[in-house]
């Protein structure tokens, strides 16, 4: 089965691309209690306001909303509770070392589901600058110019 089919995209952060340059990229998996399983089927996820911490060894993810499952009555959870996430303990160590370096700080880039499982995808990232973010804005316009021209030329 080709990789796209086995994966099931439930959120995208296009911010986070917007606001860093990724350096590295990890796959977690993300402890969840029941009934926000069901939710995240139903694509009831966000993570725009999200960031992750690592405290005493383990990875949490902070502010990504899960909406409660319409028919979980008692058994829903806060939307916005803190998760664990579920990494490797060496992949953790060095996470945490480079963090500890100047700039760097982990944003959650996407949530899917890989083979029945909810997955997250981790960013390495430093922050951009406002003339960074400027730069990446100027190159994206003349990119869509020279599509619009290009299109244009082979309508004729």
């Amino acid at each position: 089965m080709a990789e796209k089919e086995r994966m099931k995209l439930i959120a995208n952060n296009k911010k986070a691309y917007h606001d860093y340059f990724i350096d590295e990229k990890y796959e977690a998996g993300i402890e969840l209690h029941g009934t926000e399983v069901k939710s995240m089927r139903m694509g009831k996820c966000s993570i725009k306001e999200s960031f992750i911490r690592i405290e005493k060894g383990e990875v949490f993810v902070y502010g990504m909303h899960v909406s409660p499952y319409e028919k979980g009555n008692i058994f829903n959870k806060d939307p916005l509770r803190i998760k664990k996430l579920l990494l490797h303990k060496a992949e953790i160590n060095k996470l945490a070392g480079k963090i500890a370096e100047k700039g760097y700080t982990l944003v959650p880039l996407q949530v899917y589901f890989k083979d029945g499982r909810a997955k997250v995808e981790i960013g390495l990232a430093r922050g951009k600058k406002l003339y960074d973010k400027r730069a990446d804005i100027a190159k994206k316009d003349m990119r869509r110019e020279a599509e619009k021209e290009f299109k244009i030329r082979n309508l004729k």
